[in-house]
């Protein structure tokens, strides 16, 4: 038997003849990167992948390496293609859409729009960046929203797109693919949840809770102490509470915020219900333009793949070969084909950094879909 530091030496003579073998495998590619920007041919061609690796497993001799050999190969294609796509974004062959880069957003002598009515946690996002003085006004949906800013009623918009506790608000995700409007900024406020109900209403004779689904699940806990209410889902936390108003009736309570129950006059009957203390939304700024920061430092696309083995796995690995961190991704189905979905990512980088870029044509040209949802 070798001693393990004459198998160990083995080894790295041999890895040492894969990185040269490797490198002049690059250099090749490279040239076939050139050919085909000169004659306009796709990077990525699967039928000669297929082959490839076809013909490299059936040179194995030991048929316990076929996997871990497709797997190698598989991986020295993809980098090969990585190195492609940045040829070729390098070489002024981009995909990218014109965008403007700006220095700040404009927050004096613009109209914003939000989902809800006075006293909504989506208004105090919207007061949080635009400032308490700012022209906002509220609408019943989510797609209301998305609308007055497609048509240029207004110059933004402000939804909820995540919450600490409660997780994603997918609608929103959802609306974000179907509009061409584009997120330029975020914002977080914190969800002070509280039980509010008409003056002299006494907690013991509740029999109905009105509230946001997300404010429902998001006092979980407590409403779980009281079983026998009734929880009836509202728009939103701030319409719930002025609907005890309009019923004027003792027992109906609602969930909704300390502001909200200034404005409508209502009093509070119990504080800190939320599950957790620290429960924050995060909320995004829209437009219909194609604005970015010139300090962004955070891309959200979502993409689209064909439900088969590796094909996530080889988008994603766009953002890790240009060295970029992802922050999050978020699943949902695809219309367009049963059991596809699409994919939500958020990954750090400004449009103009090359790294983004890079990862943006890859993914560009192996996904079924691809759309820029902001820069911010």
């Amino acid at each position: 038997m070798l001693d393990l530091g004459e198998i160990r030496k083995e080894i790295d003579g041999i890895d040492k003849q894969l990185v040269e073998l490797f490198e002049q495998r690059m250099k090749l590619t490279k040239e076939v990167a050139e050919y085909k920007i000169q004659t306009g041919k796709k990077v990525l061609d699967t039928d000669r992948e297929r082959a490839k690796l076809e013909a490299v497993t059936s040179l194995v001799k030991n048929k316990e390496n076929i996997h871990a050999i497709d797997d190698l190969f598989s991986q020295i294609m993809a980098n090969s293609r990585k190195g492609q796509y940045q040829l070729l974004e390098a070489m002024g062959q981009t995909l990218r859409q014109p965008y403007e880069a700006i220095d700040e957003i404009k927050k004096d002598g613009v109209k914003i729009v939000y989902q809800g009515i006075p006293g909504a946690y989506t208004q105090e996002a919207a007061c949080n960046f635009f400032g308490e003085d700012s022209d906002n006004y509220g609408v019943p949906t989510w797609r209301d929203v998305m609308e007055d800013v497609k048509s240029g009623k207004v110059d933004y918009g402000v939804l909820p797109i995540e919450n600490s506790t409660t997780g994603s608000v997918v609608g929103v995700y959802d609306l974000l693919q179907e509009y061409n409007n584009y997120i330029i900024a975020e914002t977080y406020v914190n969800i002070d949840h509280v039980l509010v109900g008409l003056p002299g209403a006494d907690i013991n004779n509740v029999t109905t809770v009105y509230s946001h689904p997300q404010g429902i699940m998001q006092c979980d806990r407590f409403l779980n102490t009281h079983k026998e209410w009734q929880r009836i889902h509202q728009a939103n936390t701030a319409m719930a509470a002025k609907m005890l108003l309009s019923e004027n009736d003792k027992t109906h309570v609602a969930i909704s915020s300390k502001k909200a129950a200034k404005i409508y006059g209502l009093e509070v009957l119990k504080t800190g219900i939320a599950d957790l203390s620290n429960n924050t939304t995060k909320f995004v700024i829209i437009t219909n333009s194609r604005k970015f920061l010139k300090n962004a430092n955070k891309t959200s696309i979502v993409f689209e793949t064909a439900n088969e083995a590796g094909t996530l796995y080889n988008l994603l690995s766009h953002i890790i070969y240009n060295g970029l961190n992802m922050y999050k991704i978020e699943s949902r189905p695809s219309e367009s084909k049963q059991w596809d979905y699409k994919f939500f990512v958020d990954f750090e980088g400004n449009i103009d950094d090359p790294r983004v870029m890079n990862a943006l044509r890859g993914i560009e040209e192996e996904a079924k879909s691809i759309k820029l949802l902001g820069n911010y």
